[in-house]
């Protein structure tokens, strides 16, 4: 008889839970609950509501009681690097600050006075990102150290839902790396990095890896809930959960596009050379410690905020429609540019760096479309021609996946701007390597090779091929 895992893949506006199991050698998913995530102001700090989000994950458990299916594993991926401090108590000293707020301005450079940068590449490996959790554990130190001298336990926001379901407190491998505080070659905690910083080492667990059983479910909860259940450790990075659904495709570049475009590469070392310190990439944990080598790039961030900026008067696919008919329109802004990051209004935005740049300022929602998407591919396409320098040879092959990958009209922008192939699909891609790695762990599927297999024949993955021509799969 099949077994039944629950992936919970909580993304920065909404979060899910999606039943998977398989049948007749594909991997089956059914929704079960889906329910909103944003960033709230609380105080002078931008928030997640962790609280809130932990009981959107029992009520979507109770449904799955009400409908008659008892899961035997349930499994937990997030965005990465914001956590919660625990005191002796083990009630959190903190709300769950987010990575776009601003605690973090100028913190990269006071680290390097302590920590050169060219040193914490060499040693963890991870893109300098000013949010990272490095930087927003020193602006405690500097602002609030009376918050971490009470600090006994460190918890990244999966380890926390983990230790609140089960009472047992570990931090998984694949969001531990993104920390920036794990050693890429040792895959622990860099001790030495964190005395030089004055962090106290002791409030973080032991690292384990995806695949891991953590434990049952507390008696309190599972009475609660109506049965028991494993809850195992996915990839809860959910890039290091989307990567695992990669099709199985030999020598080929990803790109998990959602509010971030995670664009890399799978690899079986760490690449800390300084080509790859100069064009930013990182080298974040991955399955089976695989290394996942990619590069941030702003992403569907920037048309979501469009959307919202424009109070909702049109849908994403009416964007690119629009988009599409401004096909006369040509200004290109830089994705990554900090300015994108979190801008009181992302159109304002977008119209300053065309004027900044000397470029025709986009006038219509449809100019606005078509310059992001624009730009986002023309990010791609230097991306790639810095994975290609750095890795010495050509990929042929692009795989996009993640819920961006139903944007047709990008997806053929990828194809002609980078001259190679597409492959887009599956959508469902954190979710699938959710319920994958749960599977591996209950012995359902025996390995990464056969856990791709399966996703690649289970669900749809169209082609796209560069000079406008596209052809189903």
């Amino acid at each position: 008889m099949s077994k039944y895992s629950v992936a919970v893949d909580i993304g920065a506006s909404s979060g899910r839970l999606i039943l998977g199991y398989l049948e007749d050698g594909l991997l089956k998913l059914d929704e079960i609950h889906r329910f909103e995530n944003k960033i709230v102001k609380k105080g002078d700090s931008f928030c997640w509501e962790a609280n809130k989000l932990f009981q959107e994950i029992i009520n979507g458990l109770k449904k799955c009681k009400e409908m008659g299916i008892k899961p035997d594993s349930i499994g937990i991926d997030t965005w990465a690097v914001d956590f919660l401090l625990l005191d002796e108590n083990d009630q959190p000293l903190t709300e769950a600050v987010s990575y776009r707020d601003p605690r973090t301005d100028g913190m990269m450079e006071e680290v390097f006075e302590l920590f050169s940068k060219e040193r914490l590449y060499l040693e963890t490996g991870i893109q300098f990102q000013k949010f990272n959790t490095i930087y927003q554990l020193f602006s405690i130190k500097k602002n609030n150290p009376e918050i971490l001298e009470k600090a006994k336990s460190f918890l990244m926001i999966p380890d926390y839902f983990n230790y609140l379901l089960t009472g047992k407190k570990a931090n998984e491998y694949t969001n531990a790396t993104s920390t920036q505080l794990v050693n890429a070659f040792t895959k622990k905690w860099d001790h030495q990095l964190l005395d030089v910083l004055g962090i106290n080492k002791d409030m973080f667990q032991e690292i384990q890896a995806p695949k891991t059983i953590l434990g049952n479910l507390s008696e309190e909860l599972a009475s609660e809930i109506g049965f028991d259940l494993q809850v195992i450790l996915p990839a809860t990075h959910d890039t290091g959960s989307a990567v695992i659904s990669v099709p199985e495709e030999d020598e080929t570049i990803y790109i998990s596009s959602g509010t971030w475009s995670l664009m890399g590469t799978e690899n079986y070392f760490p690449i800390c050379v300084t080509k790859a310190l100069d064009y930013n990439f990182t080298n974040e944990g991955g399955i089976d410690y695989q290394y996942r080598f990619l590069k941030n790039i702003m992403g569907l961030w920037m048309i979501q905020e469009v959307k919202r900026n424009y109070n909702d008067d049109y849908s994403f696919a009416k964007l690119v429609d629009l988009a599409r008919e401004a096909k006369d329109y040509k200004g290109i802004v830089n994705v990554n540019d900090d300015r994108f990051l979190k801008p009181d209004n992302m159109i304002d935005e977008i119209m300053n760096y065309c004027i900044e740049t000397n470029q025709t300022v986009p006038s219509t929602p449809g100019e606005i479309a078509k310059c992001v998407f624009e730009s986002l591919a023309v990010s791609y396409q230097e991306t790639v021609t810095e994975i290609e320098e750095i890795f010495e040879k050509k990929f042929e092959k692009i795989n996009v996946i993640g819920g961006g990958c139903q944007n047709e009209m990008l997806n053929q922008l990828i194809a002609d701007v980078t001259h190679k192939e597409v492959f887009a699909g599956p959508v469902e891609a954190t979710a699938i390597g959710n319920i994958a790695a749960q599977l591996m762990a209950l012995g359902e599927i025996s390995d990464i090779k056969q856990a791709r297999s399966i996703i690649k024949k289970s669900f749809e993955v169209k082609k796209y091929l560069p000079a406008q021509h596209i052809s189903a799969n």
